[in-house]
């Protein structure tokens, strides 16, 4: 589980399963029915899935981070993406995975602010996270990342199976807009300059 709160269950109508929603810095993995959802707009979510043990997990990171930063909390948080991949990964293992078996469905990665020309947090999320599978040697089969509108995600563990929908959302829609910089004034990234204002999907 994640360093913040737990996870919310809930019963998910569309779907008529149970499901698990995740924020920035939280993770989950299950196995049977069921789903993990989360809504992405800068952030990523990997969905790792072993389908001999039909196993899957899904983490939320805000930044990639630095395996090497001297600021220990940036390794330890799955807020970060060098953390919440091999917190992901070992939950994982934990009931029964097998790394070596891992295959990988990533999305988010998008531009849903202005201001940030200097520090595209949505392009570096994408980036990190198709360099780790690559050098841990996880597949990716299937990807959806950058562009500038947000995500919502589904990833069904039992079957690997993920229902992604690209929200529209109006430039005048200031909950995305507050949310995005909340996360990265929590981060501490700076704007490249000038006032935010959230982008209309094309």
């Amino acid at each position: 589980m994640s360093e913040a709160s737990t996870p919310v269950r809930y019963f998910d109508r569309e779907f008529q399963v149970d499901a698990v929603k995740i924020l920035p810095g939280q993770y989950h993995a299950a196995t049977g029915p069921g789903t993990i959802t989360t809504v992405l707009g800068s952030c990523v979510s990997t969905c790792l899935w072993d389908p001999v043990a039909r196993i899957g997990g899904m983490n939320h990171f805000m930044l990639p981070g630095d395996s090497a930063a001297a600021n220990a909390t940036w390794r330890a948080s799955a807020r970060f993406g060098v953390y919440a991949m091999e917190v992901l990964i070992n939950e994982m293992t934990h009931l029964g995975a097998d790394r070596r078996r891992l295959v990988a469905k990533v999305f988010g990665g998008a531009r849903v602010l202005a201001g940030f020309d200097k520090l595209d947090v949505g392009a570096k999320n994408a980036e990190f996270v198709l360099e780790f599978l690559k050098v841990e040697g996880i597949p990716v089969a299937a990807q959806d990342l950058l562009d500038v509108c947000p995500r919502k995600v589904h990833f069904f563990p039992a079957t690997g199976k993920v229902q992604m929908k690209r929200l529209q959302v109006a430039p005048s829609d200031t909950v995305l807009q507050k949310r995005e910089r909340e996360y990265l004034s929590e981060l501490n990234v700076k704007s490249g300059g000038g006032d935010i204002e959230i982008f209309a999907p094309r």
